[in-house]
């Protein structure tokens, strides 16, 4: 299921954080005062100073005083948070901005650092978007690492109930969704950069095979013969089983690889 950012994403920790001694002030702009209140207390608890604004003209009076400027869009009646950021831009070069959407539809060109798609990013990527902007203007040089980000996008997209790997050629795990690190019995961290095959031989020599045939070949493979599934997805009862498709993927480095995803399914 797809996350909003109005909505804290699964792994976003509520509890306090320490404050540091120069907060970073961060403006949100958002004409709907429910998404206000909840970005604003999830972000003060991650130390920021958050500053609201429920309209353009509020909003441009306050951008004297911020650090980072978090844009929605479309404010209703015919108003963007673009306006804002052309202001923005144009009297505060330096000051970073995000803006939110609900669609890609629109060009946003130079104004906007980064764009986040509401329904497809949670809160955890935009307060991931802050710290690599406050670790910049701290003098800290930024290292963004967009794998987790760039795969749970396609976990997002297939859903909750689908078991998810991507690997590369060789069966080495880049990323596991939620769904499969709990049926497995570790934590998703716990996979990245293990191999499939050195922790499940059971799989054999055949499953290494259509794992590199399907990367190297860009082929697509759907598991139809009795539907026996892989063998390292334990199934509910004798009567489930797993239908297993698997699809090429360009990793994020360009490296070729799969995506291995399976769904629990009932034999009539």
């Amino acid at each position: 299921m797809n996350e909003d950012l109005s909505k804290p994403g699964p792994q976003t920790p509520l509890g306090p954080q320490p404050v540091p001694a120069n907060p970073i002030r961060v403006l949100l702009l958002d004409d709907r005062e429910e998404n206000l209140v909840l970005r604003a207390a999830i972000l003060r608890q991650k130390g920021y100073r958050v500053v609201t604004s429920n309209s353009i003209e509020a909003a441009e009076s306050k951008l004297h005083a911020i650090d980072i400027a978090v844009l929605d869009y479309h404010l209703g009646a015919g108003k963007f948070g673009t306006d804002v950021a052309e202001t923005l831009r144009r009297k505060r070069p330096q000051v970073p901005i995000i803006i939110l959407s609900a669609t890609l539809e629109r060009k946003f060109g130079s104004i906007a650092d980064m764009h986040l798609l509401k329904g497809y990013s949670s809160v955890d990527d935009l307060v991931g978007a802050l710290r690599s902007f406050e670790a910049k203007k701290r003098g800290r040089p930024v290292v963004v690492d967009a794998r987790d980000f760039y795969y749970s996008r396609i976990s997002m997209a297939m859903g909750d109930d689908i078991v998810l790997e991507i690997l590369d050629r060789d069966g080495t795990w880049q990323f596991v969704n939620d769904y499969f690190a709990a049926t497995i019995g570790h934590k998703r961290a716990w996979f990245a950069g293990k191999n499939l095959f050195d922790h499940f031989p059971e799989l054999g020599e055949e499953w290494r095979e259509i794992i590199r045939t399907v990367a190297d070949t860009r082929e697509t493979y759907i598991d139809r013969r009795g539907f026996r599934g892989a063998s390292h997805l334990p199934g509910k009862s004798p009567h489930w089983t797993w239908n297993v498709l698997i699809f090429p993927i360009k990793l994020h480095d360009d490296r070729d690889g799969v995506v291995l995803t399976a769904r629990l399914i009932e034999q009539k």
